[in-house]
């Protein structure tokens, strides 16, 4: 799986994305727009995504791009399915996704801005687009508590290794 992360303005997000994505298994993370990279333009550490990110930065392998829609294009050539996690009338409840493991294998999950979301661009080249269900009187979550749910939704869905190594696949599979 991999994580596109586009113009998130809190740098503590991005850091807890990160740290999401070492705990999820995210192979990569693209920071796109103006999201912020964890070392600056002199590379040194952002203090903001390093207290939050808690090392996952530096575990995390990930790229600065320019163009998401370009990235998005070329992942999509590559064979990957993008998921984008909007609240949008073409979503699907992220519960009720049905797919295969194999159709995860190549999984993009994009999350956008906190307060503008992900922009029409973006949404049109996603294979899907996942909403999660609000229960209560707020309309939306915090983008790194969304991208957590997302992205632990997905990884469970996928035959990987087992999060305890010491476990096998047909063990886990029982119970």
């Amino acid at each position: 799986m991999i994580a596109v992360l586009h113009n998130i303005r809190s740098l503590h997000n991005v850091g807890s994305m990160f740290r999401t994505a070492d705990a999820a298994g995210i192979e990569k993370i693209y920071l796109c727009g103006y999201t912020s990279a964890p070392v600056d333009e002199s590379g040194m550490p952002r203090p903001q995504i390093s207290k939050t990110a808690l090392g996952a930065e530096t575990t995390v392998p990930w790229e600065k791009k320019k163009s998401v829609t370009a990235l998005l294009d070329r992942l999509h050539r590559d064979g990957s399915k993008i998921y984008a996690v909007e609240i949008d009338q073409r979503a699907v409840l992220y519960h009720k996704l049905k797919l295969s493991p194999r159709a995860l294998k190549k999984a993009v999950i994009v999350v956008g801005n906190e307060v503008a979301g992900v922009p029409p661009a973006v949404l049109k080249r996603a294979d899907k687009i996942l909403q999660i269900p609000m229960h209560g009187k707020k309309e939306s979550l915090n983008v790194s508590v969304a991208f957590g749910i997302i992205a632990y939704a997905l990884r469970t869905r996928m035959k990987k290794r087992p999060a305890n190594p010491r476990l096998s696949l047909e063990e886990i599979d029982r119970g």
